[in-house]
């Protein structure tokens, strides 16, 4: 039998080289687009670069601060490296890079990282929300969108030919879901359909969105079996909505571990929840049966969350979420089935 592989920034991958795996991460991504003014008092401890003065501030109003929401730059890229081989000493064997068209993707980062580092990078495609296009992407038909993705995991990304995407993401909607954004989704849909590759999407934040999403792309012709829907901890609260989107098929990804806030600012209605309650939805999932479409990760995506900032750095679910799994009754073995097993199923296809 053919040893499944991936394509990763250095070349195919088999899955059983994969070992343990982020599935939503960033390495390099410019978040501008979702800027939001601070509280009048706190002005002045967000409109500087992060220390000790400010990072609690930062930490609580993390998308106010206009240093912390580009994570493009060279300091940022140090920090970065430095944080990917700890994550490596940690035990970490791949990142999965979510940063696509529309929020700067920088394959050429991810080829540096990962020759640095020793961890396997594979580069995603597909468009990000609506929001951070611009006019050309816009106005492009569904089948320019297909021709985009088919190119870049097929032929070669245009700015780095040599590379060829993973997977298809972070395919990403608002809510109301955009007419663009559909067009993204069924673009995803018929290259899934032609490379029976995996997908990840971003849903908007109403608990309708991770249902809209599965719906328009299974009517486009996708497989739900090989998707991702991202950022459930923030979106499907009550077990029940959880409990129902789980029988549609798709990977339940919890990605936002590390980010515990008592105001989230990009929904402020929402109360996010701890690690511990990430693990408890886990393990309401687990029991429902739904272990083998599980997965984790941390979605970095600002500076303040990487350890040089002050922040749980992607080693984080390793060397501290574990353990709590562990006390609230995760085995070994079902540890393993989230954070090696789920993802090479999810990139490569089921063994």
């Amino acid at each position: 039998m053919q040893e499944r592989r991936v394509e990763s920034v250095l070349g195919p991958i088999e899955a059983s080289k994969l070992g343990r795996t982020l599935t939503h991460e960033h390495l390099a991504i410019d978040f501008a687009k979702f800027y939001t003014a601070p509280p009048k008092l706190l002005k002045g401890f967000v409109d500087r670069k992060i220390d000790l003065h400010n990072i609690g501030v930062i930490r609580q109003y993390p998308y106010s601060s206009e240093h912390n929401i580009h994570l493009t730059d060279p300091e940022s890229a140090d920090a970065v490296i430095e944080d990917i081989k700890f994550y490596k000493k940690s035990g970490g064997g791949t990142i999965v890079e979510n940063t696509n068209h529309g929020i700067k993707r920088n394959i050429s980062f991810m080829q540096e990282v990962s020759k640095k580092t020793g961890i396997h990078v594979i580069a995603g495609t597909g468009h990000y929300v609506a929001l951070t296009q611009n006019g050309e992407s816009l106005s492009a038909t569904e089948e320019d969108i297909y021709n985009i993705i088919i190119q870049d995991m097929t032929v070669g990304c245009p700015e780095c030919p040599s590379v060829k995407t993973g997977f298809i993401g972070e395919v990403a909607s608002a809510w109301p879901i955009q007419e663009f954004e559909r067009k993204a989704i069924r673009a995803a849909a018929l290259a899934q359909q032609q490379l029976n590759c995996g997908v990840s999407f971003h849903p908007g934040r109403d608990p309708a969105a991770p249902f809209e999403i599965i719906r328009t792309f299974q009517e486009a012709g996708g497989n739900a079996d090989r998707t991702v829907m991202s950022h459930l901890d923030r979106t499907l609260l009550k077990d029940e909505d959880l409990l129902s989107f789980s029988e549609l098929g798709s990977y339940c990804q919890f990605d936002l571990f590390g980010t515990e806030c008592s105001y989230y600012q990009l929904h402020d209605t929402v109360d996010m929840p701890s690690d511990a309650q990430r693990v408890d939805k886990m393990s309401l999932l687990k029991r429902a049966d739904c272990l083998e479409k599980l997965l984790m990760s941390h979605d970095v995506h600002t500076k303040h969350r990487l350890m040089k900032f002050g922040g749980h750095g992607f080693s984080h679910i390793f060397n501290n979420v574990v353990p709590k799994m562990k006390i609230k009754g995760f085995t070994n073995d079902e540890i393993d089935t989230i954070t090696i097993r789920n993802p090479a199923n999810w990139l490569c296809g089921s063994a």
